[in-house]
């Protein structure tokens, strides 16, 4: 009987680390999510955020700014609004608009892009500890002021009344020229002074009250846990803009530079200029406003971030 004498082929058994569907993407980095994911949601949440909310920041820049122009007495949020409404109409409202548009997406980008990579990098394993949360906020608030402050240096000096501005571009052509670039950082010590304290009330707030409400509902649907990311975004705003208000004075000096008062952009010399003009209620200028921006302005920043978020994880996962 004749035997087949061609070579037999057995297959080669493939090493346990092999692995046919090697995307060459890079994966998920924290929450399913790409860094790019991340930035992309932060950017939209803080462009909604800030577009939302422009008529009341128009607002407390003009409280603020009013203050350190002249002694006169505080104005109140309706007494602001009715001047700018009869004088400029509803259009002074939106004054410098575009200047947040174009840095609030990358600088949110930024934001919530590093405060994620922070907070994964120091959580160790602990993803409730509120001092990561408030650390990894303070690291996110700092980058993200360096990318955000010329934009808001340039914001604030459109929306003051009588503004000799015509636009971004314009604002910005005059003051490299008369000022120079220092001029755009001339308020980055005094932002990341307030911001720091800021975000680390905010982050430590949100994620706090976040946890609190779910515990409460565990079970929640999508929309219950849409409105407790609100409800924790807006506690945590209120929050840190109450504790900080006296440093956003500051700021909102420095950056608009309402008359030559300051004599050095130190925040000690701001600070006792205000106190001797106005007391120390000058140091609380635009409160109000502050809190009515940041609380609601949160509430839509986090619910909109967490859905971009969730968003992203389904299409993530259907991929999968």
């Amino acid at each position: 009987m004749a035997t087949d004498a061609s070579p037999q082929y057995r297959p080669v058994p493939l090493p346990p680390e092999f692995h046919s569907d090697i995307s060459p993407s890079h994966p998920p980095t924290h929450d399913g999510l790409h860094f790019w994911q991340f930035m992309i949601a932060g950017s939209i949440a803080g462009t909604v955020e800030h577009m939302a909310m422009f008529p009341v920041d128009t607002l407390k820049t003009r409280m603020q700014a009013i203050g350190a122009s002249c002694s006169v007495q505080p104005i109140g949020v309706r007494q602001a609004l009715g001047s700018i409404l009869k004088l400029e109409g509803p259009s002074g409202l939106y004054r410098g608009i575009a200047a947040m548009g174009l840095g609030a997406g990358p600088a949110h980008a930024v934001y919530f892009s590093v405060y994620e990579l922070s907070k994964q990098a120091l959580s160790r394993g602990d993803p409730n500890n509120s001092m990561v949360h408030a650390a990894s906020g303070v690291v996110a608030t700092v980058t993200s002021d360096a990318v955000f402050t010329p934009m808001d240096m340039v914001k604030q000096r459109l929306q003051l009344k009588s503004s000799p501005y015509k636009g971004v571009a314009d604002c910005v052509r005059r003051v490299l020229m008369e000022e120079g670039i220092g001029a755009f950082y001339a308020s980055y010590r005094t932002t990341v002074v307030m911001n720091a304290p800021f975000t680390a009330v905010h982050f430590a707030t949100y994620e706090a009250a976040k946890r609190g409400l779910m515990e409460v509902s565990p079970d929640s649907t999508d929309d219950e846990r849409l409105a407790v990311h609100a409800t924790a975004g807006a506690a945590a705003g209120a929050l840190a803009a109450a504790v900080t208000t006296p440093l956003d004075v500051v700021k909102t000096q420095l950056q608009c530079q309402v008359n030559s008062l300051f004599s050095s952009s130190s925040i000690g010399n701001v600070i006792r200029t205000i106190v001797k003009k106005d007391g120390y209620r000058g140091l609380m200028r635009g409160w109000i406003p502050r809190m009515l921006f940041h609380a609601p302005a949160a509430a839509i920043c986090w619910s909109t971030y967490e859905a971009s978020k969730t968003f992203f994880q389904e299409l993530n996962s259907s991929y999968n």
